[in-house]
């Protein structure tokens, strides 16, 4: 959500995003820090496979959501198990719950989120469960004014689609504090690996930061430790971010572009993070006050939604 005393980036600004591949840079160079991970500053091309995104891409609106509940949507996720379900849910303002839709716009179900109270909902993921499975993590991440002592992340057992019925789930709550003060943040990622949790500042700037909390429980708050910075080039802030389902491909977006790594199995998403990105070239901008992005299971493609009533559902892929 863009917050008060924030500014819209021009077109010419936000352009600029996309002139240079994002830089990760370790955080304590030279500080000696035990909470900080070894790293070194990285401006080499990304090693390993280039990712598919890394070309120029066309949107095709593939539907409008028809839920009257989608109003200011802010986070996506495709579903790696149910085929055909895009998870997603509101900004501020909203109860807690979740909305699944389909690709085409239509409305699969509303899930209310018990234990759970919406401050400022930015960003959703999938990750591990504790018991198995996959589970939906949501970020009530924002902090438009920096003044939050702790944010919430919202882990619960990712639910089946039943049309028509009434759901309920019970969330898990994973309180988080930053150890270097407030910061708002709308990009939430999930290690596969390790249940980790990343989360990438929103950061009007050259550099974002990127935070990582390692092993998250319910009874405790746990620290968001600093790895590093995420360098995009321009001072268009970094609005979400994802991992796709066959774990290769991560991506980052801002209002007007995305940037994407590829990742080797078993690899830390921090470790990733450290290389170079590729520019994905795609005028996110056209769609207006746009912050959430989803991939497709191989990485190959994307889907985004901006907000705002009956908004329509782009799939973004390869110009051929």
């Amino acid at each position: 959500m863009l917050g008060r005393g924030r500014f819209w980036p021009t077109r010419e600004m936000a352009r600029a995003a996309l002139v240079a591949a994002g830089t990760f840079v370790a955080a304590g160079c030279g500080g000696g820090s035990a909470d900080v991970e070894d790293a070194q500053h990285s401006t080499a091309p990304p090693r390993g496979p280039r990712p598919a995104l890394c070309t120029s891409l066309r949107a095709q609106v593939t539907g409008h959501v028809a839920a009257p509940a989608a109003t200011e949507l802010s986070g996506l996720v495709l579903s790696r198990s149910q085929r055909g379900v895009l998870w997603t849910h509101n900004d501020s303002g909203d109860r807690a719950r979740v909305l699944a839709v389909a690709p085409d716009g239509t409305a699969l179900a509303e899930v209310a989120v018990a234990g759970a109270e919406n401050v400022d909902w930015e960003d959703i993921a999938l990750g591990p469960a504790p018991g198995g499975g996959d589970a939906l993590y949501v970020g009530d991440i924002g902090d438009n004014e920096g003044q939050r002592s702790s944010i919430v992340v919202y882990r619960f057992d990712e639910p089946r689609v039943a049309a028509g019925r009434s759901q309920i789930a019970l969330a898990q709550r994973l309180t988080l504090r930053y150890r270097d003060g407030a910061h708002d943040a709308e990009a939430l990622l999930v290690d596969p690996s390790s249940g980790a949790l990343v989360i990438v500042t929103k950061d009007f700037g050259a550099t974002a930061g990127v935070y990582v909390a390692d092993r998250p429980r319910e009874e405790t708050t746990t620290a968001l430790r600093r790895v590093g910075e995420l360098t995009l080039g321009a001072a268009e802030p970094v609005t979400a971010g994802d991992l796709s389902a066959d774990g290769r491909t991560l991506v980052v977006r801002t209002y007007d572009g995305a940037f994407a790594w590829s990742r080797r199995a078993g690899e830390s998403l921090a470790s990733t993070l450290r290389r170079s990105a590729c520019a994905v070239r795609a005028d996110l901008l056209v769609e207006g006050q746009s912050e959430a992005v989803a991939l497709t299971a191989d990485g190959r493609t994307f889907y985004t939604v901006p907000e705002g009533g009956q908004p329509p559902i782009r799939r973004w892929a390869p110009v051929r």
